[in-house]
């Protein structure tokens, strides 16, 4: 599965964005979706995953309560929502599959979007 990730960009602190994670090649209920970050220097971050059916999810503790993640298999895509951004939410997110449970482990991941770009303006 190929995985192409949008929706970063510029925002203010307090803002919100939705990113989105099209799926091609293969059917994404197949897969557990997972998002993470990445800030230079630093380990990749997991911040939230969901379950095939979109019945399960669970967040970092850093945007629980801020950050919502979703799917709509019908249209192969996966977003996260994020809301009250603050400066410290910058980085670049990936999402990522897995064929087995997705957890908090990018280790667990199969396949990987090429990152989209989110910066917080404080």
């Amino acid at each position: 599965v190929q995985l192409q990730a949008s929706g970063g960009g510029l925002v203010q602190a307090g803002g919100s964005l939705r990113l989105s994670c099209a799926a091609s090649g293969r059917t994404l209920s197949t897969y557990d979706m997972g998002w993470f970050r990445q800030v230079p220097g630093k380990e990749r971050e997991f911040v939230a995953r969901i379950s095939r059916g979109g019945g399960s999810t669970s967040y970092a503790d850093s945007v629980k309560g801020r950050f919502t993640i979703s799917r709509d298999n019908a249209k192969n895509t996966v977003y996260l929502r994020m809301n009250s951004l603050k400066p410290e939410d910058t980085a670049v997110y990936y999402c990522a599959a897995t064929t087995t449970s997705a957890s908090w482990s990018a280790m667990m991941y199969d396949y990987w979007g090429q990152g989209t770009l989110v910066t917080v303006s404080s």
